[in-house]
């Protein structure tokens, strides 16, 4: 270890024992820290008290051993870039991360690969940070034993960017998080959601794709959020969703694609949602309504391919549907302006069935169900009266 300018120091830092942690309490603030390629594992947490900039050089590798945390941030103004961070320690009672920052604001934490860690980014408390074009890979079992890859807690004005993350219990967790954006992340295989939100308002994710996941991503408890143009496919599973929208409100939700989901979006409890210009393409559920939810417009979306588009456990309805393109619409338009003559009624008698009796399924595609539903389409009974499209398109949407 040794400088090698003045004024603001540059210090390189070559594999010994605690060298990084000595190189620290060398320096000044404003430093840089250059690490140099190889394996370094120190006897106790690396703390950072003063503003530095800390830089990996061909790679190197800060093992935490599995014995606690490997990194805390105490300063603001704080850089991290170019380090593999490998296994920090777990335990149920403390949330070891691979780096942990700690009521500051403005840090940095860009270009690092993250592996076999418990939390591997947690902020707490801290402002204006970015998080940018991290590799995180877990090896995440079961819920209790693991932790999320980027997490933050009581914290605004984010930017978490072009990150890939895999194997983790959440990819992304927010709560209490305000004021912060999600964009152009890749989050997949995690065993509970690619992205988490919990009473976390005014934030927008957009262009993520969220896919193989338990479940793709939730949104609990918040309002004025907005999710544009992502990918939600491939969450599947008993209990998988695309998006669970649980007591949210007066967000938008427009321009993604739903693919290849269990249930594409499920609402529970959410009001005033805009849910527009969507594709929902071969989903079990494009979607699955509660009754308590009311107030959303659903529009010029594409919905193709899905077992069922629509589904309610209510009789009646209390959103609007219009000028949506169904695939299973068999209206005509004598006057040729591409909208059906007739409403069209998204939510079938079997759907209907299916949410009061699961085991139901067996009878899926059976002919004495399409009799019914022919029945039912003409001379409605079960499904709500009220759900309908009553204006659909002939054509899908241009997305």
């Amino acid at each position: 270890m040794f400088p090698v300018c003045a004024g603001a120091t540059i210090w390189q830092v070559f594999p010994a024992t605690n060298a990084v942690t000595q190189a620290i309490a060398k320096s000044s603030a404003g430093d840089t820290i250059e690490i140099q390629s190889g394996t370094y594992r120190e006897n106790t947490t690396i703390d950072i008290k003063h503003s530095l900039h800390i830089r990996g050089v061909g790679n190197p590798v800060l093992d935490g051993q599995y014995k606690g945390q490997i990194m805390s941030i105490w300063a603001s103004g704080t850089t991290i870039s170019g380090i593999h961070f490998i296994r920090c320690g777990k335990s149920n009672l403390e949330d070891y991360a691979a780096i942990k920052v700690y009521h500051v604001n403005h840090v940095t934490i860009s270009q690092n690969t993250f592996e076999d860690n418990y939390f591997c980014i947690f902020l707490l408390k801290s402002d204006s940070c970015i998080i940018r074009q991290n590799f995180i890979s877990g090896k995440a079992v079961f819920e209790q034993t693991s932790g999320n890859g980027i997490h933050l807690w009581k914290s605004q004005h984010a930017i978490i960017s072009e990150n890939k993350i895999q194997g983790q219990r959440d990819g992304i967790y927010f709560e209490f998080v305000t004021n912060s954006r999600i964009e152009n992340n890749i989050s997949a295989h995690n065993i509970r959601y690619g992205l988490h939100f919990m009473f976390s308002h005014r934030n927008q994710y957009t262009g993520n794709r969220f896919t193989n996941n338990g479940a793709g991503v939730a949104v609990m408890y918040s309002n004025h959020v907005h999710m544009t143009r992502n990918v939600f496919d491939l969450n599947r599973g008993q209990a998988s969703y695309g998006l669970l929208l649980k007591d949210i409100s007066d967000s938008r939700i427009n321009q993604n694609r739903f693919e290849k989901n269990s249930v594409a979006i499920y609402m529970e409890g959410s009001n005033r949602l805009t849910i527009e210009q969507n594709n929902f393409i071969r989903n079990g559920w494009a979607m699955r309504i509660y009754a308590n939810c009311e107030g959303s417009k659903i529009s010029n979306n594409n919905f193709s391919g899905n077992s069922f588009d629509v589904s309610t456990n209510g009789s009646e309805d209390h959103n609007h549907f219009v000028q949506n393109f169904w695939d299973k619409y068999e209206g005509y338009d004598l006057n040729h302006d591409d909208i059906g003559d007739i409403p069209y009624r998204p939510v079938s008698i079997y759907a209907m069935l299916m949410e009061r009796i699961p085991f139901a399924l067996i009878l899926y595609r059976s002919f004495v169900v399409s009799i019914f539903e022919r029945i039912e389409k003409i001379m409605p009974v079960i499904t709500p009266v009220n759900l309908y499209d009553e204006k659909p398109l002939m054509k899908p949407v241009r997305l």
